[in-house]
C-alpha cells in the first residue's frame, strides 16, 4: 500500500483549510523574522568569526531546511510566490557557493570545526543534511528548481562514500536520526537506488555498530537507540524525537524490501507506546531529562515535556506504519496527535510555540524557592516566538501544509480513507471528495470514482456508533464498502461528549477523567472556571452540553464542584461542595489568553 501525498489532495474548507491559511499568512513569515533576527539565514553565507555574536549552531542549517521545506509546501497548495522562492533561492545560492569540493555543508563546522567534520556523533551534521534533503526534494516537486537537489544528492554521496564505502567517519550512524527517511525521500523521487541502500545500512546498523566503539555508555546507548539491533527492539526508548525519526525509517524500509521481521519490531514499538507511554493527547515524552520515554505507565502531567517535535514525529511514525497494515490504530494515533499534543504546539494566530505541552498548569506554585536563586524548572506558560533551540516552530511551517499526507492509502484493490477533511483528491485514475465540519461534526460526504473495488472508511477509535447509506462489511477498524466505479456515501458518526479514564497504572491520574468529544482532548482553565482548578471535580453521570465554537470546535458545559473555602489549613472532612458552572475548552487551544491554571485530567465526583 502507499500513502497519497498531500500534493494530490487538496483540503478545500474548514478545520485543516483555516489552520493552512494561518501557516501562509502568518507563521511562514513570522519564523522567518525570528530566525532572520538570530541569525539563522545569516549563518548561510560563513562569514563567522571568533567574538563575533551569533555564533552558528550545530543544528540551526536543520531550522533553516525546515521552513524552506514548509515554504515549499505551502506553495504547492497557494500557488508560487515571489518573495518566498527569492528567498529561497538566495539559501541556495549560499549553500552551494560554501559547500567543499565534496558538496559538503554545514554552517557550523565551516567556520568553527572545519577539521572535525563526521568526527562528533552527537553534533547534528547528518541531521542537518536530512533536513536540506527533504527540503531540496520538496522545493523541486513545488517549483521544479533543481539546484539544492543536485547539491545535496553531490552532499549525500559523499556520506556514501565516507560512511559505508571507506568506513572513515569517526562513527557509524548518526546520533540524531533524520537523515535515513530523508534518504528514501531522495530515493523516491530521483530512483536512484544507492540513496535507498544508504538508509537501509544506517538502519541496520543502529545497535550494533556504535556501541563496540566503546564511545558510549550503556545508557548513552539506550538515549540513541543504540541498545540493541532495531529488529530486537520491543519497547520505546530514548529520546523521543530520535526514535520516532529512526522507527519512521525503520518502516519505510520494511516496506520497501518487504522485510517482516524489521516490521514486526516496528509494530512492538508502536503498540508500546499507544498502549503504555503514550499521553491522551498524543504527546510522547515523560520528562524533560534528555527529552525521553520513561517506564510503562509513568505519565506526568505537570511536568509532561511532550514535545510538539515528538508529537509530530511519531504522527510520521504512525502514517508509515499505515501503510503497511490494514489497521486503523495507526490512522486513529494520527488522528489523536494532529488534533492535540502536535496541535497545542502553535498559537490560535499563528505567531507563537510551545516546545513543551503540558497536561497541567499551575502557575502559583511554578516558582516557590523565594529565598534562593536555584528555581525548579516546569513548562513554560505562554507560548513564545522564537527558542534558542527553535525545532518546532519551522516543523509547524512544515507539517500543516502537508497534513493531508495522512488522508489516503491506496492498496491493491482497496482505497482506504484514514483521515477526515473536506478536500477534492485525484490520483491514479481515482476522483475523491470529502465534505464535512469535522471535528466539530460527525457527517462526512464522500463522492468517489475510480476503479478500485473497495472503499475503506476508517471507523475511528472513539466512534462507537455509526450509519452508512451504503452495505458494508467491519475488518480492522474500517468499514468496506464494494463500489461499482461510482460511488455517493454519507457516513454519520455519531459524536457523543465521552469521559475518558486511565489506566490504573498511570498514578498521576487517580480518581480523574478526562473528557473528549470526537478524536478532540478538552480541558479547563482557570480564566473560565476561577481558580484551584485541580480542587474542581465532576459528575461523570452529570449533564453536558456543547457551547459556543470560542475556537473552532464547540467548547464543552457541565457542572462542577468545588470545596468550599476555607482559612483554615487542615479542618474535618465534610461533603461541603460548591457548585460552578464549567467550561472546557479543546486543549489544542489552552494558553491563549495569559497565564492561567489548565487541567486536562479531572476529579471525579
Amino acid at each position: 500500500m502507499k500513502n497519497i501525498d498531500f500534493g494530490n489532495v487538496r483540503v478545500t474548507s474548514g478545520f485543516w483549510h483555516e489552520k493552512q491559511n494561518m501557516v501562509k499568512n502568518v507563521t511562514i513569515d513570522s519564523v522567518y523574522n525570528r530566525f532572520l533576527e538570530t541569525g539563522r539565514f545569516d549563518a548561510l553565507k560563513c562569514l563567522w568569526k571568533d567574538g563575533a555574536p551569533n555564533q552558528p549552531h550545530i543544528f540551526w542549517d536543520s531550522d533553516v531546511a525546515k521552513w524552506i521545506e514548509g515554504a515549499a509546501c505551502s506553495m504547492h497548495i497557494y500557488g508560487r510566490d515571489e518573495h518566498l522562492e527569492k528567498i529561497i533561492d538566495e539559501c541556495v545560492d549560499l549553500i552551494e557557493k560554501n559547500s567543499d569540493e565534496n558538496g559538503y555543508f554545514n554552517s557550523h563546522f565551516l567556520v568553527t570545526r572545519q577539521d572535525e567534520r563526521f568526527c562528533h556523533r552527537s553534533d547534528h551534521e547528518l541531521y542537518c543534511l536530512g533536513h536540506l534533503i527533504e527540503a531540496s526534494v520538496a522545493y523541486y516537486e513545488t517549483t521544479g528548481k533543481d539546484k539544492l537537489l543536485k547539491q545535496m544528492c553531490k552532499f549525500a554521496d559523499y556520506v556514501e562514500k565516507v560512511f559505508k564505502i571507506e568506513k572513515s567517519a569517526g562513527f557509524v550512524t548518526p546520533g540524531h536520526p533524520e537523515i535515513e527517511l530523508a534518504l528514501v525521500r531522495l530515493y523516491k523521487l530521483t530512483k536512484e537506488k544507492r540513496y535507498l541502500e544508504l538508509a537501509k545500512y544506517f538502519v541496520d546498523m543502529h545497535g550494533i555498530a556504535n556501541p563496540s566503539e566503546g564511545l558510549y555508555s550503556f545508557s548513552e546507548n539506550s538515549y540513541n537507540q543504540d541498545e540493541m539491533p532495531l529488529r530486537k527492539r520491543a519497547t520505546a526508548e530514548g529520546h523521543c524525537v530520535r526514535a520516532m525519526y529512526l522507527m519512521s525509517a525503520a518502516a519505510d524500509i520494511a516496506s520497501l524490501y518487504d522485510d517482516s521481521e524489521l516490521f514486526n519490531a516496528c509494530e512492538r514499538v508502536f503498540d508500546n507506546i499507544v498502549n503504555k507511554r503514550m499521553y491522551i493527547t498524543g504527546g510522547i515524552g515523560s520528562t524533560r531529562i534528555g527529552e525521553t520515554f520513561t517506564v510503562d505507565y509513568h505519565l506526568p502531567n505537570r511536568s509532561a515535556y511532550a514535545e510538539t517535535c515528538a508529537a509530530l514525529s511519531l504522527a510520521l511514525f504512525a502514517g508509515r506504519m499505515q501503510e503497511l497494515d490494514e489497521n486503523s490504530k495507526y490512522a486513529d494515533a494520527v488522528e489523536r496527535v494532529i488534533y492535540n499534543g502536535f496541535l497545542s504546539g502553535v498559537s490560535m494566530d499563528g505567531k507563537s510555540f510551545f516546545y513543551e505541552n503540558p497536561l497541567e498548569i499551575d502557575p502559583d506554585f511554578n516558582n516557590v524557592n523565594t529565598s534562593t536563586t536555584e528555581k525548579e524548572k516546569h513548562p513554560i506558560t505562554e507560548r513564545v516566538e522564537v527558542f534558542d533551540c527553535s525545532c518546532c516552530p519551522p516543523n509547524i511551517v512544515r507539517f500543516i501544509p502537508s497534513v493531508s499526507n495522512f488522508v489516503y492509502t491506496l492498496g491493491n484493490d482497496t482505497l482506504y480513507v484514514q483521515q477526515y477533511m473536506s478536500s477534492d483528491a485525484e490520483f491514479d485514475g481515482i476522483k475523491i471528495s470529502q465534505q464535512t465540519n469535522y471535528p466539530s461534526g460527525g457527517e462526512v460526504v464522500i463522492e468517489y470514482s475510480g476503479d478500485k473495488e473497495y472503499l475503506a472508511l476508517r471507523i475511528p477509535g472513539w466512534c462507537k456508533s455509526f450509519t452508512l447509506n451504503a452495505e458494508y462489511v467491519c475488518r480492522n477498524g474500517y468499514a468496506i464498502i464494494r463500489t461499482s466505479g461510482n460511488a455517493k456515501i454519507i457516513f454519520k458518526m455519531d459524536m457523543p461528549i465521552e469521559v475518558v479514564m486511565s489506566n490504573r497504572r498511570v498514578h498521576d491520574n487517580a480518581g480523574r477523567v478526562a473528557l473528549m468529544r470526537g478524536p478532540i482532548v478538552y480541558c479547563i482553565e482557570g480564566v473560565d472556571n476561577g481558580e484551584d482548578m485541580k480542587n474542581v471535580s465532576l459528575d461523570i453521570h452529570g449533564e453536558f452540553e456543547l457551547g459556543e465554537c470560542d475556537f473552532m470546535v464547540p467548547s464543552i458545559k457541565t457542572v462542577g464542584y468545588r470545596d468550599v473555602a476555607s482559612d483554615k489549613l487542615y479542618y474535618p472532612a465534610e461533603d461541603c461542595f460548591e457548585e460552578i458552572p464549567l467550561k472546557l475548552i479543546p486543549y489544542f487551544a489552552f494558553a491563549n489568553r495569559g497565564t492561567t491554571e489548565m487541567q486536562v485530567w479531572i476529579l471525579k465526583k
